[in-house]
């Protein structure tokens, strides 16, 4: 359930946001979320018109766009995708590989009125 926490602050954000640009209502917030960012999108969703009541993001239309994890390889040097059942490099199978991306989570950008 800390989703609704989460979604709170994404509240918090847009509603400092329009305090420094003085907009007055929020039409859509577009969020990036991480593979591996821990967050489940349909729970945020669920608790975000929750969070959202009698602020000026009450009915925003809330868009989630995936971010896929990316991992380099210290042996090789490969940069990419990686099976997460293998949790190795697919090119030379080492298990020396580091996630770079994939973790993140954040609010990518508001379209107000």
């Amino acid at each position: 359930m800390h989703e609704l926490a989460i979604a709170r602050s994404i509240i918090g954000i847009v509603e400092r946001a329009a305090a420094q640009e003085g907009f007055r209502r929020v039409l859509e917030i577009r969020l990036t979320i991480g593979e591996y960012s821990g967050l489940v999108p349909d729970c945020l969703r669920e608790f975000f018109p929750i969070a959202a009541r009698g602020s000026c993001a009450e009915g925003a239309a809330l868009v989630m766009e995936p971010l896929a994890a990316r991992f380099q390889c210290d042996d090789c040097g490969f940069e990419g995708g990686a099976d997460r059942k293998k949790a190795c490099c697919p090119r030379c199978q080492s298990t020396a590989i580091r996630m770079i991306r994939g973790r993140e989570f954040y609010v990518d950008n508001l379209k107000v009125e």
